[in-house]
């Protein structure tokens, strides 16, 4: 007998879920992915597949996020060939991704009192985590029966030393505020941890490295021994290095100089949610897409591309090769690897080839034809370099999967 799980990975507009069962081997076997984009932009977008069916529909009547969920989970439902879910009550976990999880060190059990501490946490994260309260919501409509989990993007970062996660302001109001580093992607460095520790057929406390999860949303983390010890992203996911439209690090100041508006409400706040015209111009109007006009980094990172595409590219190359310079450091020189991950990480021919270049000078290296040509497979992690004892690598991560593994793992 198979259990159920619903992994439900929320964005501030589109929502991501896979459908997987665990069964009698002890391995999660996925059954169905869909997606709905484009959420509050109409027409929203469904993308469906399984085993037996392809899908993908313009779906007027989603304008939220519970709306998406009911259509996807409708899909879901009228799939002949998931033949494990027949019912609504056949589903019986629903795990669900959290940005920022505050002081939670490791998933936990959605009850009425976690429920109220994970709402009370949009203050920290208005713009990320507004959306996975709305499904939790929906789940606890829709899947009566369902057993919620809340699984924690920043928990994977408790490791790291109290000085790393410490701003430089009066800890009296750092403290009361909850003003400090929590850093984000936890779920996908977790699994990148886990993935590249079996491919160099070490244990996770034996390893070091750096992981570039890189896409319209992206970090580095230094992982020392198995765990986060620093990482790009800070109180918000704003901070470190740049993206599709979020600034990364900048002068604290300039958006002063950049709006006179900057702490006035912008037009997505409501009277439940309130984001600062700050909050928004450094999340949604800057990044490559502000510098280019376009976020398919695809666009940006090719062969004669316009001069404002090559900026952009040459500014994100240095913010990776500074935070990898600084990690290099941080763990002593002694570094196994250099993983590429997320979307741009795993496909970006260019991106890869140029970081690479750039710290050459710390030993590693890049395979031309191994990185032209990579082709993932059924592997989880693909060497495009090696040279001494440090080795270039490329993981496709799954977050989806580790929310997953985890609940099983470690039933709740």
């Amino acid at each position: 007998m198979s259990t159920v799980v619903l992994s439900i990975n929320a964005g501030s507009s589109s929502l991501k879920t896979t459908l997987y069962a665990y069964g009698d081997e002890k391995e999660l076997k996925s059954l169905a992915k869909a997606e709905v984009s484009n959420i509050n932009s109409q027409p929203a977008q469904l993308k469906y597949t399984s085993k037996d069916k392809q899908d993908k529909s313009d779906v007027d009547d989603v304008k939220d996020h519970k709306a998406a969920f009911g259509r996807i989970l409708h899909a879901f439902l009228e799939d002949a060939s998931i033949e494990e879910v027949k019912s609504k009550d056949d589903i019986r976990y629903a795990c669900h991704r959290v940005v920022q999880g505050g002081d939670y060190h490791e998933d936990q059990l959605i009850t009425k009192e976690t429920f109220e501490k994970i709402e009370a946490l949009e203050d920290l994260a208005p713009l990320h985590n507004a959306s996975a309260v709305s499904l939790m919501q929906a789940c606890f409509e829709n899947l009566p029966s369902v057993t919620n989990v809340a699984c924690f993007d920043s928990a994977f970062h408790h490791t790291m030393p109290r000085h790393v996660k410490a701003y430089m302001i009066d800890q009296k109001i750092a403290g009361e505020k909850g003003l400090r580093k929590y850093g984000f992607h936890g779920l996908s460095y977790s699994y990148i941890t886990r993935a590249v520790a079996a491919h160099l057929r070490k244990p996770q406390e034996d390893i070091n490295f750096i992981a570039l999860h890189l896409g319209s949303g992206a970090s580095g983390c230094a992982i020392r021994k198995g765990k986060s010890i620093d990482t790009t992203m800070g109180l918000t996911p704003v901070s470190g290095l740049p993206g599709g439209s979020r600034s990364g690090d900048i002068d604290p100041a300039l958006i002063f100089h950049y709006t006179s508006d900057a702490s006035k409400l912008s037009p997505s706040s409501t009277k439940d949610l309130h984001i600062s015209t700050a909050e928004e111009v450094l999340n949604k109007q800057s990044g490559w897409k502000a510098v280019t006009g376009t976020s398919n980094f695809a666009e940006i990172a090719r062969e004669n591309a316009p001069e404002s595409h090559q900026l952009a590219l040459d500014i994100f190359v240095d913010r990776i090769v500074g935070f990898v310079g600084n990690y290099y450091v941080k763990l002593g020189g002694e570094v196994d690897a250099i993983v590429f991950a997320g979307g741009i990480g795993e496909r970006s021919t260019m991106l890869r080839k140029r970081v690479i270049e750039h710290v050459a000078c710390l030993g590693f290296t890049v395979d031309d034809k191994k990185n032209e040509q990579l082709d993932m497979g059924n592997d989880r992690v693909a060497e495009i370099g090696v040279h001494g004892n440090k080795k270039t690598l490329v993981c496709a991560t799954d977050e989806d999967y580790e929310m997953a593994y985890n609940t099983m793992m470690h039933p709740k």
